[in-house]
């Protein structure tokens, strides 16, 4: 059975990355991509609107009102289907035949939980539809996400661009751990551009931690660079990512030490914001 990949799509100017980034990850594996675009229960649920309406109010006016709440339920089903069909041919054109599109109605995290379990991971956009608005904020479904789900997420950036070179922020925790197996083992990054790297005083149990990553990678058939940077570990790591000209940064969604165990407010969040590149999640 082929893995999936799960690209959330909402019609935002993050969509089209999420599906050439999808579209990158299935031509490099082999996976199918399933699209995804979940309408909230405000888009689908008819209101009972009686219950605010004054007492003698005409029966025509809540009969007009049902109306137009059953319009825009079906609006929003209609644009839905659009946003999935011009998903569906972003990828086509990339190269990728097997593409299923879905059109869910309710939570899009008991979504997202429910077709993760025989997928490889998800793609999901930075910031969602009110991007514009919200540029120093991450996406409240984002944040949901990264903090539940079990397989890799993809966060997209704006704008997709080819990557050839991945940078491996290492703490030495279980999830950066869980991250350089993986990366280790994954088709995906075959052949690509690998470096680690660790933020801190140079001493000989960092050295250690950031060798016995590098041995693993090398195991998997990865001539990676190693480095230790001093400094404050956000500023470090958007430097490296900046400077060495990264493409993708491979995180751990929880850590130790000064990567903090929580999305929000964390080091992980940080670097979503400032790196203007795609960022990879491990749990």
């Amino acid at each position: 059975m082929t893995e999936k990949l799960i690209a959330l799509i909402d019609g935002s100017i993050y969509s089209r990355s999420v599906c050439e980034n999808a579209a990158w990850i299935a031509r490099r594996t082999g996976a199918s991509v399933e699209l995804m675009h979940v309408l909230g229960r405000r888009e689908t649920a008819n209101s009972d609107l009686s219950g605010s309406i004054a007492l003698g109010a005409r029966t025509a006016l809540l009969e007009e009102l049902s109306s137009l709440d059953e319009q825009r339920s079906k609006l929003a089903q209609k644009r839905g289907r659009a946003i999935l069909e011009d998903a569906e041919e972003i990828l086509r054109s990339a190269g990728v035949e097997n593409v299923t599109s879905r059109l869910r109605h309710g939570d899009l995290l008991e979504e997202v939980a429910a077709a993760e379990s025989d997928s490889r991971g998800i793609v999901i956009g930075k910031r969602g539809e009110a991007a514009d608005f919200a540029k120093l904020h991450l996406g409240s479904n984002l944040e949901r996400i990264a903090r539940s789900a079990t397989k890799p997420v993809f966060v997209a950036a704006r704008a997709f661009r080819p990557i050839e070179k991945i940078l491996i922020a290492h703490d030495g925790g279980p999830s950066a751990m869980k991250a350089v197996d993986h990366i280790a083992r994954a088709p995906l990054f075959s052949g690509l551009d690998i470096r680690l790297l660790t933020v801190g005083s140079e001493s000989a149990d960092l050295r250690r931690r950031l060798e016995d990553a590098k041995a693993i990678l090398k195991a998997g058939g990865h001539d990676a660079s190693a480095e230790i940077a001093p400094g404050q570990v956000e500023k470090a790591i958007s430097g490296v990512v900046e400077r060495d000209g990264i493409d993708l940064l491979v995180m751990g969604a929880y850590g130790h030490s000064r990567i903090r165990a929580m999305i929000i407010g964390s080091t992980t969040a940080e670097m979503i914001r400032l790196c203007k590149v795609l960022v990879a999640l491990f749990r």
